[in-house]
């Protein structure tokens, strides 16, 4: 009796069990209410301060015969067999390609793509509320893909507030807002896929990668964190159909920012400048150098009269910069160019194998381009690597853009399973130093290399005016 009266009695461990199960429930039930409310009023209030961008080129000139009918009833037997004589097919009007944008403060400064109003003989930027304004283009910068317009909307416009692209995380919820296809003001979400992407844009880009479809017309516009604040542009997609595939890439907004001040102060990018040239430290090189560590910016070249001579030489490794780490040759020209032109900036290379602090002034950045004339004549030796070489003559001195003061030997053949060619090394190459050695002539090489005692041989050469080192097994 006592047993079955036990029985009927509530326990308190069941009772117990029961009522957490039931605020399980109910906290399961609410969570995802709680998060969609809140993405909702994050959407609400962000998307007054997305537009639309309308970028309009010039009157296309007459369509070629039968190649612009899509519209009209016989248009697939025109394209096929040629419009009938005395037909007048339809002319192209203007142009018009659509992106989106953000409102980057009140006063009517929008951000967007270069790529989206690349050419176009005029923009104009339309607001959530559907009033159009033609925009001036304040300045764009192709190297980030980045665009900056004015307008006068004759009132204070709604801005975003921009989030420092730095603290995100891998796995972070993202939203992305646009333009897709002319949708309007089209919403979606994902996470970050990765960060520091390089997508082959440059050296002064860098990118976040996120899953939130991000399709044509999304170019522009903005990337938002959880906390509403813009910490991408989206830029670019990789896709195999031309729609999203859940890779997508935006600009961060760290960069937007240096780069919008600039073009926001003289419609023009001043970019930091060392005056190097640079390459990754590989385990093959960091083997000929005999240094342990593969991470750092290898200096291949001092530029003359740049902001490194005489103070960075050939075979340093950039380890920081100001602080910052240099894990690899990509991520120096970014810390650079974004450094104010006159800074005094602080650097730690490996050099000889021991550390040291160099200082140096930060110079204004400038571009040059030398093309590759891999043509040579005066064929003279071979060498144990495997290579035919030449004296470099004033000639091949300058059909392959190689600088007087560098002196070496031309590679002008080489065998497909040699050393060299193993190492990367190209006809046109030129041969500066193996194992720290100059290589002025053909027996020059020859003698570095009998006395060279490294395997992997460390070998400077220049191609097409730039320098650069390569790890050579020559055992």
């Amino acid at each position: 009796m006592s047993i079955r009266k036990s029985s009927l009695l509530p326990g308190t461990t069941n009772w117990v069990g029961v009522g957490a199960l039931g605020a399980a429930l109910l906290a399961t039930t609410a969570l995802p209410s709680m998060a969609d409310e809140a993405l909702a009023d994050l959407v609400e209030n962000v998307s007054p301060s997305v537009v639309t961008i309308i970028a309009e080129q010039n009157t296309a000139p007459m369509p070629a015969q039968g190649q612009d009918l899509e519209d009209h009833p016989f248009g697939e037997f025109f394209k096929r067999f040629g419009t009938p004589e005395g037909f007048n097919a339809p002319q192209r009007g203007p142009a018009q390609g659509l992106g989106s944008g953000f409102v980057l403060d009140e006063a009517g400064y929008i951000v967007t793509n270069h790529h989206v109003i690349d050419n176009a003989a005029t923009v104009t930027v339309r607001l959530s509320d559907e009033r159009s304004f033609e925009a001036e283009v304040i300045g764009t910068d192709p190297l980030t893909d980045i665009a900056i317009l004015k307008i006068d909307a004759g009132e204070s416009l709604q801005a975003v507030d921009l989030g420092n692209s730095d603290v995100i995380r891998v796995g972070e919820d993202v939203v992305a807002i646009g333009n897709p296809f002319g949708l309007h003001s089209t919403v979606t979400t994902g996470i970050v896929s990765a960060k520091g992407r390089n997508i082959s844009q440059g050296p002064y880009a860098e990118f976040i990668q996120t899953d939130a479809a991000i399709n044509k017309g999304n170019s522009g516009g903005p990337l938002f964190n959880m906390e509403g604040e813009v910490v991408g542009v989206n830029s670019a997609i990789y896709s195999p159909t031309g729609g999203s595939v859940g890779l997508g890439f935006a600009v961060t907004s760290n960069i937007v920012e240096h780069i919008a001040a600039d073009l926001r102060d003289d419609g023009q990018v001043s970019r930091g400048w060392l005056g190097v040239s640079i390459q990754n430290v590989s385990p093959e090189i960091a083997a000929a150098m005999g240094i342990d560590a593969s991470a750092g910016a290898l200096v291949s070249d001092v530029v003359d009269g740049s902001p490194a001579e005489g103070i960075l030489k050939q075979g340093d490794v950039i380890l920081t910069f100001n602080n910052e780490p240099v894990d690899s040759s990509s991520d120096l020209p970014l810390l650079v160019g974004t450094t104010k032109v006159g800074t005094d900036s602080v650097l730690t290379v490996l050099r000889d194998g021991a550390e040291q602090q160099l200082e140096l002034t930060i110079g204004q950045h400038q571009s040059a381009s030398a093309e590759i004339d891999k043509s040579v004549d005066e064929t003279v030796s071979g060498t144990a690597l495997g290579v035919t070489v030449a004296p470099l003559t004033d000639s091949n001195r300058s059909q392959m853009g190689v600088a007087e003061n560098v002196d070496g030997v031309v590679v002008t053949d080489m065998a497909p399973d040699s050393p060299a060619a193993k190492a990367g090394l190209q006809p046109g190459d030129v041969i500066v130093k193996l194992g720290g050695q100059d290589t002025a002539t053909p027996d020059a090489l020859k003698a570095a290399l009998d006395s060279e005692k490294t395997d992997p041989a460390l070998v400077l050469i220049n191609r097409g005016g730039n320098q650069i080192f390569v790890a050579v097994e020559i055992a």
